[in-house]
């Protein structure tokens, strides 16, 4: 059920007079491109919450077989086949009008990037799946090239360097964020005149407190989620509905 045609005037009204419009976009804005969620109620890990061990660095560090089944996971990730949506490009048409301060992403997919916002207004939080890196030496490079090793018979492919164990270039549980990506974002934060919070549980921190240094710093906050969050008392605004739906009607794209 989409929000009140007043609601939504308000929100447009609002984007029309904000000069520095900061987003911070969850796993919600990319399921209408067939990448599921995570914590939804058909997320990945709550359908399947052994599914979550993968993503955890001990685990994945201490244990052969947890990488082996990682390594397929990536080579049939949905991520590969998708496409930027309607909620995508009404954030590139917010790029377009000159609003767009920042677009800080808990997403891992670059599908913003691909839907054309500028690499360097995006701030990728959590790493890129599309990026491989070797856990002892620090060797990066493209995911789908070690993909095609794994193709190839090469069940749990080391570095070619060093022979350390490879994993995605993203943040894992256990695995600390890197401190530079993440003052990046809150000093964009804070800087903005309007937050918008766009498909996320805002239970993972300390991402999740973009929105209150945004907040303290006086922007007003717009949070656009299926779902409540924890952070909702926060929000001069909550826009309930689906993503690709609600972001083209406020940001007039």
């Amino acid at each position: 059920m989409m929000p009140s045609p007043a609601d939504l005037q308000l929100a447009r009204g609002w984007i029309d007079a904000a000069q520095r419009i900061v987003v911070l976009s969850g796993a919600g804005i990319s399921t209408d491109s067939g990448i599921p969620d995570f914590r939804g109620p058909q997320g990945v890990w709550t359908r399947n919450p052994a599914a979550e061990k993968l993503s955890t660095l001990q685990h994945y560090l201490a244990e052969p077989e947890v990488r082996r089944t990682a390594w397929q996971a990536r080579l049939g990730h949905s991520a590969w086949q998708a496409q930027p949506n309607r909620g995508h490009l009404a954030l590139v048409a917010l790029e377009r009008r000159g609003k767009l301060h920042a677009l800080i992403t808990q997403n891992i997919d670059e599908l913003h990037q691909r839907a054309g916002n500028a690499p360097e207004r995006v701030i990728e939080v959590h790493g890129t799946m599309r990026r491989c890196m070797c856990w002892s030496c620090g060797w990066r490079g493209a995911m789908q090239e070690v993909l095609q090793r794994v193709r190839d018979g090469e069940a749990d492919p080391p570095c070619l360097l060093c022979g350390g164990i490879l994993k995605s270039d993203t943040i894992s549980f256990g695995q600390p964020l890197v401190p530079e990506v993440i003052e990046r974002a809150m000093q964009a934060a804070g800087e903005a005149d309007l937050m918008l919070a766009v498909g996320s549980t805002l239970q993972v921190w300390p991402v999740a407190g973009c929105v209150e240094v945004a907040h303290r710093a006086g922007a007003r906050v717009l949070i656009l989620n299926d779902q409540a969050t924890p952070l909702d008392a926060l929000a001069a605004l909550l826009l309930r509905g689906p993503i690709g739906e609600l972001l083209p009607a406020i940001c007039r794209a």
